[in-house]
């Protein structure tokens, strides 16, 4: 266990994508408390803990006692993700979490992708 200390402020954190997405838990969002929080890496080995991450940010969250907006931005699609959406709005909306969906597109290249601008 990671010694206790003041939680740590920031505009925009990634969430670690891989194996180390199994280190994201709740006591991760209790200390690292960010404006955006951007879930990136459509991998096999995040999609089987992305439920586990997500409700940890709602625990985390919670635990702040403090109303600031939290905006989650996906960099990919994922059941998941939709089923988790779903699931918790509710509790999403008590908690001042908003989830980004990507209605746009930028073309770079040869290549399309979904995007989304976020601003500070």
């Amino acid at each position: 266990a990671a010694p206790q200390g003041p939680p740590v402020y920031v505009d925009l954190a990634y969430l670690p994508g891989s194996w180390s997405a199994r280190t994201v838990d709740e006591e991760f969002f209790r200390r690292i408390r960010s404006l955006c929080y951007v879930v990136s890496g459509d991998d096999h080995l995040k999609e089987g803990v992305l439920r586990a991450l997500l409700d940890a940010l709602l625990t985390g969250k919670h635990q702040w006692g403090l109303d600031i907006q939290v905006t989650l931005i996906p960099t990919f699609d994922s059941l998941v993700m939709h089923e988790w959406y779903q699931e918790t709005h509710e509790r999403q909306q008590e908690l001042g979490i908003t989830v980004l969906g990507s209605n746009s597109t930028v073309a770079m290249q040869d290549e399309t992708f979904p995007a989304c601008k976020v601003e500070f």
